[in-house]
């Protein structure tokens, strides 16, 4: 565990306490609320753009996609060894060999050192994201969420350095309890996410999470804002083999599928190509998957985040498993291509649907209800895809259900935590020997740095 600069241990216990509350709720507040209007402006960009016409809602994510990489590589410019750059150039400098399009990588590098955090850069990212989600792109809002959270939280420190740690940690889990409206996942996903840098689990911590992940819940509430969707399970299994079938089915289709989608970006990442080069190659592809999207399923289900295909799965009640599984599949290769072409968004919101899609493929066959088939199938492709499993079990016990369904879906959770560490090293093996994979990303040794 790193030994964290600046924390001062010998303080008095209620002393921290304090300050890590303060932080939390001066960074959560200030984050939830900017987090709320930023995610309200995306969804009417979707809105827009999900009411035009079929061969519109195929091009114009594309389009974003193109914006997204102009902005950060024509107007984001390259760190310059020796010479002063411009005031404004520091709002659009990127350091070099950084994932300018990847959030995570800022989020997960800067874990235990805040201080660090290029919060600067935040504007040109928003733009960025606008581009790629509010365009239509399926790439999703939660990464954005944790990253302006983190940044909104940096910033005020930056101002007020003794709170800089808190604040911003407070700043993430309230962007992503405002998003979600669920406050323990906003505490999960930014503790378990800086585990990956190894930033130390102590009470400050946890302390600025916990109440970061409540005020943005509070405001969520207060504010009567519903900024994401998600499938809550009303109906139990029907006795102890559906549930076992559900866990061991579920947790391995989905966790499978969405752990080779992660591990297939995280190796685009380290793709030395350039820019333009990735655009044509993912662009084409992320054309070619909405395409076959539109002509199995609807237009509708191939852009965004994943809402419209589940909606879809939803109103095609007769839709063929190996349908569902088709358009399953090719949304996990259609955000695979945003994120290797450029875009800039999340991919815990994608996941939710993949692995929404994957849980109902079969569920008529197997006469598992297709509420409870989709929530286990989203939590385990978070699990299983995003490496998230604590996260994706403080989901399933958050948005609550029958105790039967919640004990099954947390069951799926773990059978895909181990389905997807077991897809991702097969396919690393299967891939070692390829040629060009030899620039590692910003975090090294996270070999789940989305």
């Amino acid at each position: 565990m790193r030994n964290v600069p600046g924390s001062d241990e010998a303080s008095p216990l209620l002393a921290r306490i304090a300050v890590s509350t303060f932080g939390g709720l001066l960074g959560g507040s200030v984050a939830a609320l900017l987090v709320v209007g930023f995610t309200e402006m995306l969804k009417a960009m979707l809105a827009v753009v999900s009411r035009q016409n079929n061969w519109v809602l195929i091009f114009v994510p594309l389009v974003g996609l193109a914006l997204s990489v102009l902005v950060l590589y024509r107007l984001g410019l390259s760190e310059h060894q020796g010479t002063r750059p411009r005031w404004a150039a520091k709002w659009r400098t990127f350091p070099p060999d950084s994932s300018r399009s990847h959030l995570t990588d800022d989020m997960v590098s800067s874990a235990g050192f805040e201080e660090r955090f290029p919060w600067r850069l935040v504007p040109i990212r928003l733009l960025a994201i606008f581009a790629t989600v509010g365009l239509g792109g399926p790439m999703g809002t939660e990464a954005p969420a944790a990253y302006l959270g983190i940044a909104t939280g940096a910033a005020l420190g930056a101002r007020w350095r003794r709170f800089l740690r808190p604040a911003a940690i407070g700043g993430g889990a309230a962007g992503v309890a405002a998003l979600m409206g669920l406050p323990l996942v906003g505490t999960a996903y930014i503790l378990e996410l800086e585990q990956r840098h190894k930033a130390p689990v102590n009470i400050e911590r946890v302390t600025a999470a916990l109440v970061g992940g409540f005020v943005g819940w509070l405001l969520n509430i207060l504010l009567g804002v519903n900024l994401i969707r998600l499938v809550v399970p009303n109906e139990p299994p029907h006795g102890f083999y559906q549930a076992l079938i559900t866990a061991l089915l579920i947790g391995v289709l989905s966790g499978s599928i969405t752990s080779l989608s992660g591990a297939a970006i995280y190796r685009a990442k380290a793709w030395r190509a350039s820019p333009l080069v990735r655009l044509e190659l993912g662009g084409l592809a992320l054309g070619v998957a909405a395409v076959m999207i539109s002509l199995i399923a609807s237009p509708s289900a191939a852009i965004g985040p994943g809402g419209g295909a589940i909606t879809w799965v939803e109103s095609t009640s007769a839709a063929a498993a190996i349908t569902v599984l088709a358009v399953d599949v090719l949304r996990a290769i259609a955000t695979t291509a945003a994120a290797a072409a450029g875009g800039c968004g999340g991919l815990f919101v994608p996941f939710l649907a993949i692995g929404d899609l994957a849980g109902r493929a079969f569920a008529p066959y197997l006469k598992i209800p297709s509420d409870l088939a989709g929530a286990s199938g989203a939590a385990a492709g978070i699990s299983g895809g995003y490496h998230l499993p604590l996260t994706a079990a403080s989901l399933v016990l958050s948005q609550g259900g029958p105790h039967f369904a919640v004990l099954t879906s947390l069951a799926t959770v773990v059978v895909a935590a181990f389905a997807g560490n077991a897809a991702a090293k097969l396919l690393g093996k299967l891939l070692s020997f390829t040629a060009g994979l030899t620039k590692k990303p910003v975090v090294a040794e996270d070999p789940y740095s989305f």
